[in-house]
């Protein structure tokens, strides 16, 4: 079910394609793949937002419209990432409850590799603009960044072969988000009671 390098490619044809509606768009086989490519959507949706906070000409109604966005960007990231877990954790059944503990799930690590597909994919823009020096800079960028993934994708794929030859196993972790919940932010229980 979690074949990494899939995965990857997911990422990355979601990146170009996002950027580029003429670029062919990922073509996910499974509902897992669907789900992988959902949870993406928001990362990249999320980091698209983010730029637009950092505007120093934006407007007050800009950046609150913006938060309000990275906020609800943020949640549905975090929902993706648990039901990723889910189904991981479906599809490995029986784990072995003897087994050690891995405290980072899959789940977060996909959503980690996302993120790294999408500053890998900005990245490389940077090689094509300014000067020698900024290009120089985001090479080196790259390899460090690459080097990352490549790390990263191989712990993903020794955890689920250890998750699924019973030598480890992992748990789903709510995030229990507070922000957005009216009954535990006290701004929004606040104005509620008024």
């Amino acid at each position: 079910m979690v074949d990494v390098p899939l995965i990857l490619r997911l990422h990355d044809t979601a990146n170009a394609h996002g950027h580029d509606d003429l670029l062919p768009a990922p073509e996910p086989h499974t509902p897992f793949e669907q789900l992988v490519l959902h949870q993406h959507q928001a990362n990249f949706d999320l980091w698209h937002c983010e730029d637009q906070a950092r505007d120093p000409d934006a407007s007050d109604a800009t950046i609150v419209q913006v938060k309000h966005s990275i906020d609800r960007l943020n949640q549905r990231r975090n929902d993706l990432v648990e039901q990723l877990d889910l189904d991981l954790l479906a599809a490995a059944t029986p784990l072995n409850n003897a087994a050690p503990l891995h405290s980072e799930t899959p789940g977060l690590i996909i959503d980690r590799l996302s993120i790294l597909s999408l500053k890998l994919f900005h990245t490389e823009e940077q090689l094509h603009r300014s000067t020698p020096e900024h290009r120089n800079r985001n090479e080196t960028r790259m390899l460090l960044l690459n080097e990352q993934r490549t790390d990263l994708a191989a712990c993903l794929t020794q955890l689920w072969h250890d998750i699924l030859s019973g030598h480890r196993r992992f748990k789903l972790y709510r995030q229990l988000k507070m922000y957005n919940d009216p009954s535990l932010n006290p701004f929004l229980y606040g104005k509620s009671t008024s």
